[in-house]
């Protein structure tokens, strides 16, 4: 049976990993994968990381599996994370899973249950494997335009005259910060003006919320999914621990629901159930740590700071390659780069010129010209830059 199967397209960035390992150049930079680098090209255990996971090796007594949704507690510190200490416990359901990208599928299970006609709207552009994803569910989407390739920012008129065609339980899937692959973000006010239009229209948000606290603090990238959340009465938030807590081989996401208090319970309910058709009990390990780090006042302290001193860097990285590129060309027309956020740009160089980095100065970027700011170093801009000059862009 198995020579009835067909080859599958290769996932481009993973491609793009095989070629920068492959390349023998000692001065090659890595700007693909989506995973955070410090100075030197490495991505750290957090310090509170690794003192739970001391605490946990020191007290932990079994490995039997946790609640197939996870572990209350989990759940709880999460939602307080992401919705704020006082959100309404009596509206929101909870599910432990295999990282974001679970939590993204898991979300898109529970609209595909709840309303199996429903269309989910994606922002043009968003990250590959949202659309991978419902491709492969053959799930119907639409996208909505969402980033002005001229001006390098949100094209918000384009966007809303687009959502304007949403129908009542479909479901639009929001970047809840740090927005993949643009750094682009909505306004507060622009995620004003979305809730009002997605509550005339009867449609359900979603949010992929992968990156809080890597673009204006915890706080701050959390407010527009407050806003929603306490504007919509339903609403799906995917929440990924990989980047703001550093644990990425640890598949650790979460996904919550909000709905009226007296769906709650059945809501809760699906969402296990959807757990127990495709891995059952999710991973609890790194779920565990979070927990910890979430509760422990010292833990979280030393938690939030390291995370801070990472957003810093970012910003940082970002306002250097901003200068030097004013200074080459000699125009401000890259400081869209400094108003970015989160660990993406996009900055508008064509797949021949993202090619002509990659043979002349062993830069590699996503062919769409995404780069990754935390791949950078102080020593690496100025040679980005140049290149970026060199390039024609």
């Amino acid at each position: 049976m198995f020579n009835t199967l067909k080859p599958q397209a290769p996932d481009k960035i993973l491609a793009l990993m095989g070629q920068f390992k492959a390349d023998p150049r000692p001065g090659k930079i890595d700007l693909g994968v989506g995973v955070y680098k410090d100075a030197d090209g490495h991505t750290p255990v957090m310090r509170a990381i690794k003192a739970a996971e001391q605490q946990l090796w020191q007290s932990e007594t079994t490995k039997t599996y946790t609640a197939l949704a996870g572990e209350p507690a989990f759940h709880a510190a999460m939602a307080g994370m992401v919705l704020g200490a006082d959100y309404p416990k009596d509206r929101v359901s909870a599910l432990a899973t295999v990282g974001g990208t679970g939590a993204c599928r898991q979300g898109f299970e529970l609209a595909r249950l709840a309303n199996p006609g429903c269309t989910i709207w994606v922002s043009d552009p968003t990250w590959p494997n949202h659309l991978s994803i419902l491709a492969f569910m053959k799930q119907d989407y639409k996208t909505y335009r969402y980033f002005d390739n001229a001006t390098r920012s949100v094209s918000f008129d384009a966007m809303l005259g687009d959502l304007a065609a949403v129908k009542a339980g479909d479901v639009v899937l929001l970047h809840g910060c740090c927005h993949n692959p643009t750094g682009a973000n909505l306004t507060l006010e622009q995620w004003s003006a979305v809730a009002d239009l997605l509550a005339a229209k009867g449609a359900v948000p979603m949010i992929d919320l992968a990156y809080q606290g890597f673009g204006d603090g915890l706080e701050a990238d959390a407010a527009g999914t407050r806003l929603i959340a306490s504007r919509l009465p339903e609403v799906i938030i995917a929440a990924s621990c990989s980047k703001n807590f550093g644990i990425y081989r640890e598949r650790t996401g979460i996904l919550l629901v909000l709905s009226d208090a007296a769906a709650r319970d059945v809501t809760q309910g699906t969402l296990a159930y959807l757990n127990r058709q495709t891995y059952s009990f999710a991973p609890d390990h790194g779920a565990r740590l979070v927990t910890m780090v979430l509760t422990d006042p010292a833990l979280r302290a030393d938690w939030e700071a390291e995370l801070e001193e990472v957003r810093g860097g970012m910003l940082g990285l970002r306002e250097q390659l901003a200068a030097e590129l004013r200074q080459l060309s000699n125009s401000d027309r890259f400081d869209f780069v400094a108003q970015h956020r989160g660990m993406f740009s996009r900055i508008g160089a064509t797949a021949e010129q993202v090619e002509k980095m990659r043979v002349d100065d062993a830069i590699y970027m996503v062919g769409d010209s995404r780069l990754n700011i935390a791949g950078l170093n102080t020593k690496s801009v100025p040679v980005l830059a140049r290149a970026i000059i060199a390039a024609g862009v």
